[in-house]
């Protein structure tokens, strides 16, 4: 078999094709989290924590010159920061979509039926119950 015919066996079986819809779907479903987190949880959160802005929480560990605060004017000068309330937003972003995958999953396997399981054969008749037969049936004679 030719390689441009292996890899069309291969690129057109059903697994392939469910791989890459799901990575089609988490792509888009992973945007739609990361709006969810950063437009409505946490502004939330922030407002809890009185106006807390983890977006910005950072550490400046290089040459800061210009006095610059906020994380993308940071990046944008080439000046290194230790963005630990950007990884707290990415954090939160994971477990969501860890629990909404989670639910997925769980609603899924409620959705399998389970195969009923096949009637087993029944055990063959141990020798001296056989035995035994044979004498009660020679006794009613």
């Amino acid at each position: 078999m030719s390689m441009m015919e292996e890899f069309k066996t291969f690129a057109v079986k059903g697994n392939v094709m469910d791989l890459a819809v799901g990575v089609i779907i988490g792509g888009a479903f992973g945007k739609i989290v990361d709006s969810v987190v950063g437009d409505l949880i946490m502004p939330v959160v922030g407002k809890i924590f009185g106006g807390l802005d983890f977006s910005n929480m950072l550490i400046v560990l290089g040459d800061n010159p210009n006095k610059l605060t906020a994380l993308a004017d940071l990046k944008k000068a080439g000046i290194a920061t230790f963005a630990y309330g950007n990884f707290i937003t990415v954090l939160i972003n994971f477990i969501i979509l860890a629990w909404i995958i989670f639910l997925m999953v769980k609603a899924m396997n409620k959705l399998k039926k389970e195969e009923p399981a096949a009637p087993a054969a029944p055990a063959p008749t141990p020798e001296d119950v056989l035995l035994l037969r044979e004498i009660r049936d020679s006794l009613k004679k």
